[in-house]
């Protein structure tokens, strides 16, 4: 396995797209049993975080999140040596941002999949929403 896989130390998130965003957290809770861990409205926009399994990510359902492709969150242990490795391998078009947990990049892979990968430096932030459930 090459280097650059060795970076990833978990799948923590896929973020998905969705014109409604009530709707789809109704459904994934109502359907599938999953767990309404947040949703929150704010800047615009609304997210949902849902569990549908005890491990493994969880699904953010987003209103403001542009294309139809979900988004697979990685978390890194070093974010500026991650993207150093990242460009290494070749990987363009990296657009930087914040997210509460910290700093986190995104960018597309060769088959069009979308990937991100972000340090975990404040790690209270995800819980911070946890039970938050705005109408």
């Amino acid at each position: 396995m090459n280097d650059v896989a060795w970076m990833f130390e978990s799948l923590d998130y896929v973020y998905v797209p969705t014109a409604d965003v009530d709707l789809a957290a109704r459904r994934y809770v109502d359907e599938l049993g999953a767990e309404l861990v947040f949703k929150v409205r704010g800047m615009g926009t609304t997210v949902a975080c849902v569990r549908v399994a005890r491990e493994g990510p969880a699904i953010l359902l987003s209103g403001h999140l542009e294309g139809g492709v979900p988004v697979l969150i990685y978390r890194v242990r070093d974010y500026d040596a991650a993207l150093a490795r990242l460009r290494e391998a070749g990987i363009a078009h990296i657009h930087e941002l914040e997210i509460p947990h910290g700093p986190c990049a995104s960018f597309f892979v060769p088959d069009g999949q979308r990937v991100a990968v972000y340090e975990l430096t404040r790690p209270g932030a995800a819980a911070s929403f946890d039970g938050r459930i705005d109408d």
